[in-house]
Order: C-alpha cells, then sequence, then structure tokens
C-alpha cells in the first residue's frame, strides 16, 4: 500500500488537522508515515500546503516528485489547480468548490471549477455549505476529508478513530462533531460517485 497525498489550502482551513487525522489513522494500521514541512502558514488566508507519504514500505523521502501524487486535496479550488502538476496519471482531485477570495485578481471561479471538472478522476464539493447544512461549520475541513475516505487507502473506522485521539482533548461535543462532518463528506462523495 502506498499513498502520496498533497494537501492545499489556505492558512486557517485546517490543513494540519487533516493531515493529523490520516496521520493517526496510518500509524493505527502500522503503516510507515513522511509528512514534509507545511509551508506558507506565516499568515492566515496564505496558501498552505503539504506532502503526506504513507506506505507498507519504508519511506525514503518526505517530499512528492511532480506526477507523484496520488490524491491532491485541497480546501481551495484555485490551489487544488496550483499542484495539479503533483497529480499522477489516475491520481484523484478532492476539492472544495467554495472559493476562499483572498486576493484581488482571484480567478474567475467557474473557470477554475470547469478545469477541475475536466478532470477523469476528481470529487468536487462545497464543503462549507454540507457543514452548514449538518450544523458542523467548525468542521469543514472534516467534511472534505470524509470524502476522500475511499480513496485514501485507510479504514474509515479508522479515520473515525484518528478523530478521536486527536480531537478527544477538547470533549465529546468536539468529537461527535467532527465524527458527524466526516460521515457527511463520505456519505456526499459517495452520491457524487453513482451520480456519474
Amino acid at each position: 500500500m502506498k499513498r502520496n497525498i498533497i494537501l492545499s489550502g489556505v492558512g486557517g482551513q485546517g490543513i494540519l488537522s487533516i493531515a493529523t487525522v490520516i496521520g493517526q489513522a496510518a500509524l493505527d494500521e502500522g503503516l510507515s508515515l513522511k509528512q514534509a514541512e507545511v509551508h506558507g502558514m506565516s499568515q492566515r488566508g496564505g496558501d498552505v500546503q503539504s506532502h503526506l507519504r504513507i506506505s507498507s514500505e519504508p519511506i525514503a523521502s518526505d517530499l512528492i516528485s511532480r506526477g507523484g501524487g496520488d490524491v491532491i486535496l485541497s480546501l481551495e479550488p484555485m490551489e487544488a489547480l496550483r499542484y495539479l502538476p503533483y497529480r499522477s496519471e489516475g491520481g484523484w482531485v478532492v476539492a472544495n468548490t467554495a472559493p476562499f477570495v483572498n486576493i484581488p485578481n482571484y480567478p474567475d471561479i467557474e473557470g477554475v471549477l470547469a478545469e477541475l471538472r475536466a478532470l477523469p478522476q476528481a470529487i468536487l464539493l462545497d464543503v462549507d455549505a454540507i457543514a452548514k447544512d449538518g450544523g458542523v461549520t467548525r468542521a469543514a475541513n472534516i467534511v472534505l476529508l470524509g470524502a476522500a475516505s475511499s480513496i485514501l487507502g485507510l479504514s474509515f473506522e479508522n479515520l473515525a478513530d484518528g478523530i478521536r485521539k486527536i480531537f478527544g482533548a477538547k470533549g465529546e461535543t468536539v468529537v461527535a462533531m467532527n465524527l458527524k462532518a466526516l460521515e457527511a463528506g463520505r456519505d456526499t462523495a459517495q452520491k457524487l460517485k453513482n451520480e456519474k
């Protein structure tokens, strides 16, 4: 088993929380894990990206080469486009469709989404709206993780256990909110796949 995952978004969206949950689930499955330094978080709203590598074999480098990413997981649609050169042939893109407009010359969102929709392996969903509808607005990042859960190569149960371990110190209410968000993302992604 091997998964090379690029995580992207903007500062404050919860990229580190996604990486931590995935990492915990991978460790619980006895897998090797390497994560590159997260770049760009020096300011809230600045672009953020991280490389996360999971494997049943030893991992030599924590960086993913261009064309080596199995999954591009992005909380921001323009950031998903930015990291497309890292996607492998047959790799997946799982991205939020709601833009975080933090620059004056943000490109036309319909054009951005059209490029993402043209990809052969893409799951695109408005995680902000799903989180709001489910009453879990503070866990939109975990909705995206749930949407990617079927392609990460990790069991859904271990992702849920990772949430329990990572957020447990914050109390049962926070754990329950994040578990609900994980399930909402998984269920929405399944519906989208069935519609194709």
